[in-house]
């Protein structure tokens, strides 16, 4: 087995032929960043909130879950770099919504990681 490291990226040949594991660390960083966003419990009880709400402003959020502004603000903002949430601005006011398309693709992520099959290596 040969290993090859280069800036952003680790491959791994598995025998002399084709066969070989590419990790990018810069996709690695970047998936870390998503689940950190939605692993903070705060996080979470403004995903739930936006789920049963289906859109929300930031003064909306923080008065229902009796936050500080700039806490709220903050906590969107993960979420928003992570993807989580999407953002639509209606005057001055900044409306959130959940991405569900991004939840389902880190819920299948996550559940292909927990439950990847080692006996095939």
């Amino acid at each position: 087995m040969e290993t090859t490291v280069s800036a952003n990226t680790l491959v791994i040949r598995k025998n002399e032929g084709a066969d070989h594991i590419k990790l990018d660390y810069v996709a690695v960083k970047n998936a870390a960043m998503t689940l950190r966003a939605i692993n903070h419990k705060l996080r979470q009880q403004i995903v739930k909130l936006l789920e049963e709400n289906k859109r929300m402003n930031v003064t909306d959020i923080y008065v229902k879950l009796r936050l500080e502004q700039s806490v709220a603000s903050q906590h969107l903002a993960i979420l928003r770099r992570a993807n989580i949430v999407i953002t639509e601005r209606d005057g001055k006011f900044i409306h959130y919504a959940l991405n569900h398309a991004r939840i389902a693709s880190v819920a299948k992520f996550v559940n292909e990681l927990v439950h990847s099959d080692d006996s095939a290596n």
